[in-house]
């Protein structure tokens, strides 16, 4: 793999962070990186391979001269600066979902569809968090048999919030111990010692639309036009790590064994036969690394073609950064 120049855009952010460490932790051959912010930032540094370098303030002809940009940045400084980014030659590599159901960027997920990075027009949009965590978890099963459908509910960590997030929930246990009153602002209710079974911004059909990706995005990513998904996302007193409970019907009846063939044998995937006793995963086993965690691996007893299944992992590493940079490296060795 030749040297490369990359951009962050969102270089300060929890997303854009992790995107630094993955790259150093990868060994990414970087012979200039840009780290790029809005002008509150700008100015500041960001550490990389023990070098401090300096935040730039984003701007259109921010990106001239870089091979690839990572984004990690909302919907709308996303489609303000993406026009730019294709224009300079660098592919885009976008963590905000403002991409994401356009059909000419490709949806990736490297060990599921890594070929259909190779269609870019110049942006490639990476998945939701818990999609790809649940999507990782089943892309097994897909390979024995097609997915007709799903259910699903997702237990999600503080930390898809951003560090606002992390803030919150610390405060608010700070103030349960102490006898005080919480104040809730990223959340709509009090996130310490309670869940939040609603996640996103309601849709007609009542659904939220974080609910929505996983079918949307899943569809998508799995080549599977007439999936169809019911999901319910739970927001969980948890710093770090989603975890999702979900249950597939398969055009044909999958074994529990072949089940666990099929899991244990995927690349980015770890079955969990014995973890301290336990044959499943939690959000603390999975945190900070790139792996998703597979476990309880059952029949469904409501359809014989049916399999029920946990799996947890990072969605700030496998859900956004680390997934973000495997996309990178994928095309970067194809130069």
């Amino acid at each position: 793999m030749k040297e490369l120049r990359i951009g962050i855009l969102g270089a300060t952010g929890a997303v854009g962070q992790e995107m630094l460490r993955v790259l150093e932790e990868y060994g990414i051959p970087v012979s200039e990186l840009r780290p790029l912010a809005s002008a509150r930032s700008a100015g500041g540094t960001v550490c990389f391979r023990d070098r401090e370098i300096k935040i730039q303030e984003a701007a259109e002809d921010s990106f001239k001269g870089l091979d690839y940009v990572l984004g990690a940045v909302k919907n709308g400084m996303s489609r303000a600066f993406a026009p730019a980014i294709v224009e300079s030659g660098a592919v885009y590599i976008d963590n905000s979902s403002a991409f994401r159901l356009d059909p000419d960027v490709p949806l990736v997920v490297p060990e599921i569809n890594g070929e259909d990075a190779f269609t870019n027009k110049g942006i490639i949009a990476n998945p939701n968090c818990s999609s790809t965590i649940t999507l990782m978890a089943v892309a097994g099963l897909a390979k024995l048999s097609p997915i007709k459908s799903m259910v699903a509910c997702t237990y999600q960590a503080v930390s898809g919030a951003g560090q606002k997030g992390f803030d919150e929930l610390e405060g608010q246990m700070r103030a349960v111990l102490a006898g005080e009153k919480t104040e809730s602002s990223v959340f709509p209710t009090q996130i310490a010692m309670n869940v939040i079974p609603f996640i996103g911004e309601e849709l007609e059909n009542l659904y939220t639309d974080e609910e929505m990706k996983m079918q949307n995005e899943g569809r998508r990513i799995l080549h599977l036009p007439a999936l169809k998904v019911s999901c319910t996302c739970v927001r969980v007193p948890v710093m770090r790590s989603h975890s999702i409970s979900v249950t597939v019907r398969t055009e044909r009846k999958i074994s529990v064994e072949e089940a666990r063939d099929a899991v244990r044998a995927y690349p980015g995937c770890r079955l969990v036969e014995d973890c301290q006793g336990r044959n499943y995963p939690t959000p603390l086993d999975t945190s900070n690394q790139d792996l998703v965690w597979v476990g309880r691996i059952r029949e469904d007893l409501t359809d014989e073609r049916g399999l029920t299944l946990w799996c947890c992992g990072d969605q700030i590493r496998k859900g956004a950064a680390s997934n973000a940079v495997q996309i990178l490296r994928l095309m970067a060795e194809r130069g």
